[in-house]
């Protein structure tokens, strides 16, 4: 219990994305983050692993049906586009500039999202197992 209650405090203190541990997509969206985040702010967590299924559920989100990017920031959870762009603007360099889309009505931008998240698995493929982080990042991933 020591082991999720640490996690659990490691995922207040920061924001923390979900990913699809099997999706060749997600995971090069963590691959795309991990690089960009030099202040080391996000926490990334399988939605397949028992944290990332706990976590989820304690939200009041099933990690069965879900379909979709996750952000838990501040104890709020932001999905699809919204929580796309709010990590963004975290990122160092000119990302944060892409944060601007936020003023598109988020029905329009969630349009583009599913898209892209219903073909995820043709487009990028699917992995038999979850991403396994270098070892000089793996501290901020909570199922390792």
């Amino acid at each position: 219990m020591e082991n999720s209650s640490r996690k659990d405090a490691e995922a207040e203190r920061h924001p923390l994305v979900f990913y699809d541990g099997v999706c060749g997509f997600c995971q090069r969206v963590v691959q795309f983050i991990v690089p960009r985040d030099r202040s080391a702010a996000f926490r990334f967590v399988a939605i397949q692993s028992e944290t990332g299924s706990r976590l989820l559920r304690r939200h009041g989100i099933d990690p069965a049906e879900l379909n979709t990017f996750v952000l838990l920031e501040q104890g709020r959870v932001y999905t699809r586009s919204t929580a796309g762009l709010r990590v963004l603007r975290r990122l160092d360099g000119a990302w944060p500039l892409l944060y601007a889309f936020i003023v598109v009505p988020r029905p329009l931008r969630d349009l583009v999202y599913r898209w892209i998240a219903t073909n995820r698995y043709r487009f990028f493929g699917k992995s038999d197992s979850c991403l396994l982080p270098p070892s000089e990042v793996r501290e901020r991933f909570l199922d390792t």
